[in-house]
């Protein structure tokens, strides 16, 4: 079962949301954080990306940067910036990209259900990226972010955020930089918040949908402090941290596209002969070409869109992850054919995020920047559940959700 808890969120003043919210710490570097902020001393990127606080060129890493994010809570608090509910609430966070709206629950998800495996992961984290997030929390003693999790769809809560969105929102506004419209809602009702609990009680896991560096340091800090307190009881605040729970049907994947800087010493033509071992290959011709369906991929390369289908065998329908097109392009064009054998650290490819479309494709491939590039057809929830269910792990850049939860709305508190 999910064990989640309603806290007292600290939260921007209703007049001041769109002063102080933000993108999250890692879709931005900091010189591009430093840009957004500007003269905006309320923009949560003075705690989150404290760096800009510092001259151009300072580590994020350094010492210091840690202790002004510190310096720099307390002051928001104290000017009243950054406010703490007197009661404990869930909230309501609801996204709007292109029409379609998803609309989050905002908990306190329970650290033991993430060291127990009840809140399942599909990536791997990297130590340095851990450590780096757990400096900050510690810090802060707080979850200045929330990270993203999936959880199956419930039908009862489905009937009380509606009840819910037919209200005036606590916050409501169109981002910067994306475009899309958050909403914002507070559950102070004690049945509401005690339906809410008991639901997610009934769940046998949650899913980590984005951020799985922000749950794995924000566990493991609760973790440490459940060990350093020698009259630890269970029921700490710093036993929870903050998440934003949608349902998997609600959530939007984008794809998660691939672009190469050679074809490994090959022809076009060699280059296309190798594909027909493994896929069918049609010329689309110059208009823009997107995959329709899974185990076809759409291929830039000299000026011409083609269309690959991998052929029956090529791949394994039982498999959680061998049926995966990331999977099938890594294997097979990628490694086979490229040479491209670690996503992580080959320097001759890059990702690209469904968000920009196609057309950032073909101008990283036009510019010369880049060889060839490939699309593929986005990745399901229900594979990613499938996948998290079965212990495995997805292989790298496979998943690219959007729209990216914008940062500063809430922050969770650990005392």
């Amino acid at each position: 079962m999910a064990i989640v808890k309603p806290f007292k969120g600290i939260r921007p003043p209703k007049d001041l949301v769109e002063q102080v919210e933000s993108r999250p710490y890692d879709v931005l570097d900091s010189e591009e954080a430093r840009a957004e902020a500007g003269d905006n001393e309320k923009s949560l990127y003075h705690i989150i990306k404290p760096e800009i606080d510092f001259p151009v060129g300072t580590s994020e890493y350094d010492p210091r940067v840690y202790e002004k994010a510190a310096e720099n809570f307390q002051k928001f608090q104290e000017r009243g910036w950054l406010v703490q509910d007197e009661q404990e609430h869930y909230y309501i966070y609801a996204q709007t990209m292109n029409g379609h709206t998803q609309y989050g629950l905002v908990v306190g998800a329970y650290v033991d259900d993430y060291l127990k495996g009840h809140i399942k992961k599909h990536e791997l984290t990297r130590r340095d990226k851990e450590e780096d997030r757990m400096k900050h929390v510690r810090v802060n003693n707080a979850n200045s972010e929330p990270v993203f999790f999936a959880y199956p769809d419930n039908a009862r809560l489905d009937t009380l955020v509606r009840r819910y969105a037919a209200t005036e929102p606590e916050y409501d506004f169109i981002a910067p930089v994306d475009g899309f419209r958050h909403q914002f809602w507070v559950i102070s009702d004690p049945a509401d918040i005690a339906l809410i609990t008991a639901e997610f009680s009934q769940m046998p896991s949650l899913y980590i949908a984005d951020g799985h560096h922000r749950s794995a340091a924000a566990a493991l800090v609760g973790a440490e402090k459940q060990q350093q307190n020698p009259n630890h009881r269970g029921d700490e605040e710093y036993n929870y941290f903050m998440a934003v729970c949608f349902p998997a049907s609600q959530l939007t994947i984008l794809d998660y596209n691939r672009v190469v800087k050679d074809l490994n010493g090959l022809s076009p033509e060699a280059f296309l002969a190798a594909l027909a071992k493994n896929f069918v290959t049609e010329d689309k011709g110059t208009e823009l070409y997107k995959p329709t369906r899974l185990h076809e991929f759409s291929l830039y390369l000299e000026g011409h869109w083609y269309s690959l289908t991998a052929k029956e065998g090529t791949y394994d329908d039982t498999d959680p992850i061998g049926v995966l097109d990331v999977d099938i392009s890594s294997r097979l064009i990628l490694d086979e054919i490229l040479g491209i054998k670690d996503l992580r650290s080959d320097k001759r490819i890059d990702f690209v995020g469904g968000l920009r479309g196609l057309g950032e494709l073909k101008r990283r491939v036009d510019s010369g920047e880049m060889r060839a590039a490939l699309a593929l057809y986005p990745v399901s929830m229900q594979q990613i559940m499938q996948i998290a269910d079965s212990g495995k792990i997805m292989p790298p850049k496979a998943t690219w959700f959007e729209p990216k939860l914008r940062s500063g709305l809430v922050i969770h508190k650990l005392a």
